[in-house]
């Protein structure tokens, strides 16, 4: 018995393939009020939720992020486009990121871009992040293809009943490895990003 890779392999590389980002013309051009930005966030990230209960963003959640300055604070109560943007991306770091991290990575952001008038501002600036990243589809399915047939041809001497487990646990791995390192990679260039400013 192994992995059966037709089944899990397929449904995972058509998620990935249904992986879009929130375009910044989905995002109202009008100020919102924090209930409105939790709607809008909740309507176009509940397809990344893992459990249906699971929170996308709450007020407390805004209300932190403002004390811990990922993101200015709202004009008489009200959110920005910039705001929104800017939630989105908190919402994908924190993830993988500390608050200190996150902090560190958008204080640049906040301070040279947001409400910038000029033709390089916050709204641009997520749009070709947003085209990078989904040019990333293609290649990271390949490498996914490739993880999983290094998996389905390990434990090749454990017995049939034992295999499939081992496999799975070997594919788990290797997936958790790879983001250790990213995660590894990142947190690097985050502390880079701070030496550099301080020098």
């Amino acid at each position: 018995m192994t992995i059966d890779t037709n089944d899990v392999l397929n449904s995972v590389l058509e998620s990935l393939s249904r992986i879009d980002y929130i375009h910044s013309g989905d995002v109202p051009n009008i100020d919102l009020y924090m209930d409105q930005v939790t709607t809008f966030m909740d309507a176009q990230l509940a397809s990344t939720k893992r459990y249906q209960e699971d929170k996308i963003l709450t007020k407390t959640m805004i209300n932190n992020y403002t004390k811990n300055n990922l993101l200015p604070p709202p004009t008489k109560k009200k959110y920005s486009k910039e705001h929104v943007l800017l939630l989105i991306l908190i919402y994908y770091f924190k993830n993988i990121l500390s608050i200190k991290d996150i902090e560190s990575l958008l204080k640049p952001l906040n301070e040279k871009y947001f409400h910038s008038e000029e033709d390089l501002n916050l709204t641009s600036i997520y749009e070709e992040i947003c085209s990078m990243e989904k040019a990333q589809i293609e290649p990271l399915k390949k490498e996914i293809e490739e993880t999983f047939a290094r998996a389905e041809s390990s434990f090749t001497e454990a017995s049939e009943e034992n295999q499939a487990y081992l496999q799975l646990f070997s594919l788990i791995c290797s997936l958790s490895f790879d983001v250790y390192i990213k995660k590894i990679l990142v947190e690097k260039l985050i502390d880079e990003l701070l030496d550099s400013k301080e020098e």
